[in-house]
């Protein structure tokens, strides 16, 4: 490989490019890194970097591509203080009526169990639903809709949901679970 136009354009414009990143950098050490980089790609090159007509014009633009990649990857990044306190995940009340569920729903029929368990919480289609219990496909809705509408009740009965001024759950009070 001959590396001796790499080594004679680098003598010639290493001190150049250095200020060049330097400046743009404000971090004298990361410059120092980006243009260890920089030569690394024009090594790659191998002897296709003898002939580039304008060797200084090329490192250049590859240097400047190098701080964008660099730009690019950085930009997003901010670091935090380290006393700084860890976010709790935000809790809502609906997640912990899950925990009232299992407990209601063994409350209800076994028919009004079944349809919920099949269709809402095994995700069953409603048709597949209506084959196999012997009903039309409205028949099944019906029924999969009474089956939730004794669930709520039941829920809001049980647990003693309350909602708040835009219909979602505000708060319950927890049912034990099925000893």
């Amino acid at each position: 490989m001959a590396v001796s136009c790499l080594i004679t354009a680098w003598r010639t414009h290493e001190a150049e490019l250095l200020n060049f990143m330097r400046h743009r950098l404000n971090n004298p050490s990361e410059a120092e890194d980006l243009l260890h980089d920089l030569f690394l790609k024009a090594w790659a090159q191998g002897d296709n970097f003898c002939s580039v007509v304008n060797a200084r014009a090329w490192l250049f633009e590859v240097a400047r591509n190098t701080l964008i990649d660099r730009s690019r990857r950085t930009r997003n990044e901010v670091t935090l203080p380290e006393d700084i306190p860890a976010i709790e995940p935000e809790f809502f009340a609906i997640d912990g009526l899950a925990n009232c569920l299992p407990r209601v729903l063994s409350e209800l029929s076994e028919e009004d169990r079944e349809a919920i368990q099949r269709c809402d919480l095994e995700g069953m289609p409603q048709a597949l639903f209506a084959e196999l219990k012997g009903l039309s496909l409205p028949g099944a809705k019906s029924r999969i809709q009474r089956a939730r509408q004794r669930l709520r009740a039941q829920m809001s009965q049980a647990c003693q949901v309350r909602l708040d001024e835009a219909g979602h759950v505000c708060c319950f009070v927890p049912r034990p679970p099925l000893g």
